[in-house]
């Protein structure tokens, strides 16, 4: 009787540790498929990190070589008098100077700050960066060169003061002695009195060509 208890008691610690061996090996696999797990997923991460890198690195080296480009096109002369941009205008903002290919412009990447375009007129050229940034919330900029006369810009000046989303500048390169500027579009006037003064401010003042619609045109730069 002896004998056999002892028997029996050897082969339950004997399976017992049949089952702790067993369980210890499972332990060991499981320690390793998380380790190789783990190892494919960093893996991943770094392989992914670079890719976005990569990417981003791209994108802004993309950006920086498209920076100083005011956008490629042409115009197209309306039955009305305005000349359309057709082609691209870029809207990026960067700083510095942009070579655009219209004088005054009318779109194009252009400075993080706008020109306050709250009728304010100024004496002095302002900065084309700025000035297009008014354009893109949908002002109209008046435009004139020292053939313009001076009864032409004391006249304009008081229509431009009395219309918000509106500005004025002097601008000497320009071909014609009064122009005026919105997103995309432009035309040459005769003078103050001229009735296409008064249909340019009616259709591009927050016209439909805008592309930030209800923008703000104070708090920005004031020359």
């Amino acid at each position: 009787m002896g004998s056999a208890k002892k028997t029996g008691t050897a082969a339950r610690k004997a399976r017992i540790e049949e089952m702790r061996r067993a369980e210890q090996s499972r332990e060991r696999r499981t320690r390793i498929v998380k380790i190789a797990a783990s190892a494919v997923v960093v893996a991943g991460l770094v392989v992914g990190g670079v890719a976005v890198v990569h990417a981003q690195s791209g994108k802004k080296d993309s950006s920086a070589s498209d920076s100083k480009s005011g956008g490629s096109g042409h115009f197209v002369a309306g039955a009305d008098g305005v000349n359309t941009w057709k082609g691209t205008l870029g809207r990026t903002h960067v700083s510095g100077t942009v070579n655009y290919p219209m004088h005054p412009p009318v779109g194009g990447n252009h400075n993080p700050v706008w020109l306050n375009c709250n009728g304010d007129v100024y004496a002095k050229s302002v900065k084309d960066e700025n000035a297009v940034h008014a354009l893109e919330h949908g002002a109209v900029w008046v435009t004139y060169n020292k053939k313009a006369s001076a009864a032409d810009v004391k006249a304009l000046a008081t229509k431009v003061k009395s219309t918000p989303y509106s500005l004025m500048s002097p601008y000497d390169s320009q071909k014609d002695p009064i122009m005026l500027s919105a997103w995309g579009h432009q035309r040459t006037v005769k003078s103050a009195s001229d009735p296409d003064v008064n249909k340019f401010f009616a259709k591009f003042v927050q016209g439909s060509q805008t592309p930030e619609p209800g923008a703000a045109c104070t708090g920005g730069l004031s020359q």
